[in-house]
């Protein structure tokens, strides 16, 4: 069963366990810089978690926390953002998650982003009516190198 619900303290150490495999990095390109310095984690969650304007939710797998999916504000719509701890990839959660999310989070448009070769989260969103509205290069930490990046948008 996969669920979605507030954000408690502990989850954030599960988030952090999730940014530490190298593989899950490499997919999502826009990492941090150095993935394993929990300070600068810890304040990027606190900012998250303090904000008004951002809605976040754990992500619950039959009682486990598998990640975390947020909208926050880039301008003037919103866009959706998710990690999936790379064990549970395949799995169907995320496809649940990003539905659950959607049903809880009414507004629109709302955009997302994905590194182009990053084809299963292009599908999950396509999935939902996220159509394809531009695209832009940009430098990826967690690949070192310029990468192409997809932005989608949910009308």
């Amino acid at each position: 069963m996969i669920e979605l619900r507030a954000v408690e303290p502990g989850d954030v150490d599960e988030f952090f366990s999730h940014q530490l495999d190298p593989g899950a990095n490499h997919m999502a390109a826009f990492a941090a810089k150095n993935p394993s310095d929990r300070g600068v984690f810890d304040l990027h969650w606190q900012q998250i978690l303090s904000d008004s304007g951002i809605t976040v939710r754990t992500i619950v797998a039959d009682g486990d926390v598998v990640g975390s999916i947020l909208a926050y504000r880039d301008g003037s719509i919103p866009e959706i953002s998710y990690w999936i701890d790379r064990s549970r990839w395949g799995q169907g959660i995320t496809t649940a998650a990003v539905g659950l999310f959607l049903e809880e989070f009414p507004e629109r448009p709302v955009r997302a982003r994905a590194v182009a070769d990053n084809a299963s989260s292009i599908r999950i969103l396509e999935r939902y009516g996220f159509k394809v509205i531009g695209e832009a290069q940009s430098f990826a930490n967690a690949r070192g190198a310029v990468v192409r990046e997809l932005e989608l948008e949910l009308a």
